[in-house]
């Protein structure tokens, strides 16, 4: 299993949000079996996955910003977050029917269904386990990348700099 940081999930959840507000205005919605396909697509490459620690992740927030204002209420604040968790912690279903909504908006039924067959074969499954940590690496990479960059940039500032008579 892949875990996410924080982190992720805020990226992927902005990006949603993102594509979200770029979706046409359509007058059709996608038929219940373009939104099933969409949602086993989804499962089937982890994405659910990336949702689940959402909903946990608000009510602790909001635990913690609840304590700052009173620090004394901590154990009754823990008990009505542990309640939350309970009550609302299947609401990440939400973010997946989202999900699925915009794939089906963006794929034909038809290509939601290969994309499904694909993923559902070796190579699609072994996609499926390597394609984040290769997005991992290839992250970590460009922050490397972009700190040698930074360097060569700034190297090169103090040099026109100095030649227009600043030393920095």
């Amino acid at each position: 299993m892949v875990s996410y940081s924080i982190g992720h999930v805020r990226t992927v959840v902005l990006a949603l949000a993102l594509i979200a507000a770029c979706v046409p205005a359509r007058s059709q919605q996608p038929s219940a079996s373009a939104m099933a396909t969409a949602k086993e697509l989804i499962t089937l490459k982890g994405g659910s996955a990336i949702y689940e620690p959402i909903v946990p992740g608000v009510i602790e927030r909001a635990r913690r910003v609840l304590l700052q204002t009173n620090p004394m209420l901590g154990k009754p604040l823990s008990d009505v977050a542990g309640k939350l968790r309970a009550d609302i912690g299947a609401r990440g279903t939400e973010l997946v029917n989202q999900a699925a909504r915009l794939y089906a908006l963006r794929f034909t039924e038809q290509e939601l269904k290969d994309a499904l067959a694909f993923y559902k074969t070796p190579l699609g499954r072994k996609m499926v386990e390597e394609e984040p940590k290769i997005l991992d690496q290839s992250l970590k990479d460009a922050q490397v990348w972009a700190d040698k960059l930074s360097e060569e940039v700034i190297g090169r500032f103090r040099t026109e700099m100095k030649k227009l008579g600043h030393d920095l």
